[in-house]
């Protein structure tokens, strides 16, 4: 097997190989190749190696994995300014077209053409190199590892939720799933000036990390009728009338529930998870205690320097959440952990150049 640009394939649902692919080009003079040094797993990421699909986005060809991913610059192209060989930075994994309403409004997140690394059926970042546009590299400073600089992508997840949800100082905030997205929710939160922070999830393990990270309280889920889960979390974390915030990390349509009723009249309520398509929603509640329900998808213009920024700024850590790195030989054994819900963050190391 040639060494060139080692890369980590998934040709359909439960098989993966190893495949010597070839160096990606600089399509642009704006272009730089990158050479990967870690990437995180996303749920994503495991939801294709199990089941080959994320609703219409089908593998129907052979796709590499991954893009949370951090590495060094490897290659430039002629008008490439803002960044040169040998610098660190986290990977920004998403293209957009940069024509449409959407992009130049700024919420190039809604691109309908968006390219976005291992996405049906664009390649991910797990491999030797990647290529990408230089305003989609973050230079990382000398305080943050490439092993941070991987976590910048769910972290600007977690800053685009809680930028959706207009989180200010002084205010409560209830997070529903404590994985990666809702920790790094919490974690920004709590860099906002929110006062409580209430982790709810049904892993209590899961909810003791909350508590040592970012979290002030903590309450395991309750399976009551969501009326009654909510009064159970308000009285637990003394939130009065409700909460400000309610922000839903889990996709599980009981959470979803329990936070509409979680909040106080005016609250605001961001669904951050994905679960099923279609749910049970208490819309009466929504409509009578004026609501401001919002949905967010990935990251728009400013997250991703938002995110490095507090990092750098050690605002937030999110060094805690790493809890293994693997070989890049080893990457489905980090994928079979990930589905086992084993460790909170695991990455994959880059074949070296």
């Amino acid at each position: 097997m040639g060494q060139e640009n080692l890369s980590f394939i998934l040709e359909k649902a439960g098989s993966v190989k190893f495949e010597d692919r070839p160096v990606p080009k600089l399509d642009s003079p704006y272009d730089v190749r990158v050479n990967v040094r870690f990437t995180g797993i996303c749920g994503s990421d495991v939801h294709y190696w199990s089941h080959g699909a994320i609703g219409n986005f089908i593998v129907k060809s052979p796709m590499v994995l991954g893009h949370e991913s951090s590495g060094v610059i490897a290659e430039v192209g002629d008008k490439v300014s803002h960044v040169k060989v040998g610098d660190r930075v986290a990977i920004e994994p998403g293209i957009p077209c940069r024509r449409c309403v959407r992009c130049k409004e700024g919420y190039y997140n809604l691109c309908v053409d968006m390219r976005f690394a291992a996405t049906p059926p664009i390649d991910g970042t797990l491999a030797r190199y990647y290529s990408v546009p230089e305003d989609f590299c973050y230079k990382l400073p000398e305080s943050v590892s490439l092993e941070e600089g991987a976590l910048m992508e769910p972290l600007a997840v977690g800053v685009h939720i809680t930028r959706q949800a207009n989180v200010k100082p002084g205010q409560s905030v209830v997070v529903f799933g404590a994985g990666p997205v809702g920790l790094l929710c919490m974690a920004v939160a709590k860099a906002y000036g929110a006062d409580k922070i209430v982790a709810v999830d049904i892993n209590e393990e899961r909810l003791k990390f909350a508590t040592s990270y970012a979290a002030t309280h903590a309450v395991v889920s309750q399976k009551i009728p969501a009326p009654d889960a909510a009064t159970h979390i308000i009285q637990a974390a003394d939130l009065g009338l409700g909460a400000d915030v309610a922000i839903d990390a889990s996709g599980a349509e009981p959470c979803i529930q329990v936070g509409i009723h979680v909040l106080r009249t005016g609250g605001s309520y961001v669904q951050g998870g994905m679960g099923k398509s279609d749910i049970t929603f208490p819309i009466g509640a929504m409509g009578s205690k004026e609501l401001n329900v919002k949905g967010s998808f990935r990251y728009n213009s400013g997250d991703y320097s938002t995110a490095v920024g507090l990092v750098t700024n050690k605002r937030l850590s999110v060094k805690e959440l790493i809890t293994n790195k693997v070989k890049f030989t080893d990457a489905e054994s980090a994928f079979q952990d990930v589905k086992a819900a084993k460790g909170i963050k695991i990455l994959i190391e880059g074949p070296q150049a």
